[in-house]
């Protein structure tokens, strides 16, 4: 039977003193990729005072595994909380600042953590209305950008036993607005891959170009030559961006050095183009430098895989969200977003969907990998009752 509205809201308001403490210990000691031994241990033992069945590995992996059961049979759904943050040193002056230097919870993934314990303490005390088990994970590595930490999850069986039907995610959203929640069936997010350039020239002296190939400018004309790739040699439609992050060469301004490496990011939605877009880079860096005399030597790495929501379960979750927070608090997004993220593996496994958890507003301006990021308390509530309302929506159609 369909909860009245704001149900879920009130009952994750009631968790708003432990939803507080538990952010801002997540957000004081933050930790990078890999390296989230207390937060891990901070969700173990938070896990233990609310009740909840948890598995940690003994390999040195920091994920974490917590289980609601249910008496009822019904779809084992996984809710999933990234774990790591960035390196950034802070600067929004919240009295929980991070206390390690250059270190920050920057992306929000503090709040996801509280928001899943939170939901976790809730579906606990209203296990009655479960029709399934819940398994909430704790995943570390998201910012890693490569194998990342959903991969290991899956490896290490985070999706067995029992078997996974369903699988749901939030993340915080800066361009939606705070206390709504965005949504969008199919591609949702970019694959992130990678690229480096190694360009080589001929080494001299600056007042004889002509005795060589010049490696700088083979590699000014690469980075041209990219950008002309994207706007007039695929589809318009077809979203594709990519950008030169870093270009290293030369010691002097009056030596010309043998190399130059550039390093950079593309990010497609499009499986298909995805593979275009590498089979177009790779041949274009090479004959841009092969035109000035110069060769170059390309290392391409891919990252995530697109992030595609399933329009089943996507709906499942809106209808569920509906009821909850009322209709004029969904947003449905228009565009995928070009940010990676490593969701995107579980959703390889199993359908499900990833939302956008509104904390834009006046007071919050600063954008997501910022030293100013910080995400509005309320924020918390509103994560946890999503969670919890698109959990049961999920389970209230059936095992999938």
């Amino acid at each position: 039977m369909a909860r009245a509205k704001n149900h879920w809201t009130r009952e994750a308001r009631r968790q708003l003193p432990a939803l507080r403490a538990w952010r801002a210990a997540f957000h004081r000691e933050p930790e990078l990729s890999n390296q989230e031994t207390r937060t891990r241990e901070k969700v173990l033992r938070a896990l233990a005072g609310l009740g909840i069945p948890a598995q940690s590995f003994s390999d040195g992996f920091n994920g974490v595994i917590g289980t609601v059961e249910s008496d009822r049979a019904g779809p084992v759904v996984a809710l999933r909380a990234d774990m790591d943050a960035l390196p950034i040193t802070e600067e929004t002056g919240a009295p929980f600042s991070s206390k390690f230097g250059g270190t920050m919870h920057a992306c929000g993934h503090d709040v996801h953590m509280a928001c899943l314990l939170g939901a976790g303490a809730v579906l606990t005390r209203n296990r009655s209305h479960l029709r399934g088990t819940v398994k909430l994970i704790f995943q570390p590595a998201e910012e890693e950008g490569q194998r990342g930490g959903a991969l290991p999850l899956l490896e290490r069986g985070a999706f067995e036993n029992p078997r996974v039907d369903y699988v749901l995610g939030q993340h915080v959203a800066a361009e939606v607005p705070i206390g709504s929640v965005g949504w969008k069936k199919g591609a949702l997010m970019a694959s992130p891959d990678h690229f480096e350039i190694r360009v080589r020239g001929t080494p001299g002296h600056a007042s004889t170009p002509h005795q060589g190939p010049d490696a700088i400018l083979a590699a000014a004309e690469i980075v041209t030559g990219l950008q002309a790739m994207v706007s007039r040699v695929r589809n318009p439609v077809d979203p594709v961006v990519v950008t030169v992050g870093t270009i290293h060469g030369g010691t002097r301004h009056n030596i010309i050095p043998r190399d130059v490496v550039l390093t950079g990011t593309v990010r497609t939605v499009d499986p298909k183009t995805r593979v275009q877009t590498e089979a177009w880079i790779r041949r274009r860096v090479r004959l841009l430098a092969g035109s000035m005399g110069a060769s170059a030597h390309i290392r391409y790495r891919h990252g995530y895989p697109v992030l595609v929501n399933n329009p089943v379960a996507t709906q499942r979750v809106v209808d569920a969200l509906a009821i909850e927070l009322g209709p004029d608090r969904l947003v449905e997004l228009k565009y995928p977003g070009m940010g990676g993220e490593d969701f995107a593996r579980y959703l390889e496994r199993v359908p499900g969907t990833f939302l956008r958890l509104g904390v834009a507003s006046p007071a919050m301006t600063a954008s997501s990998h910022s030293a100013g990021f910080l995400p509005p308390e309320s924020a918390l509530v509103v994560g946890t009752a999503t969670l919890v309302a698109g959990t049961l929506g999920l389970q209230s159609e059936g095992r999938g």
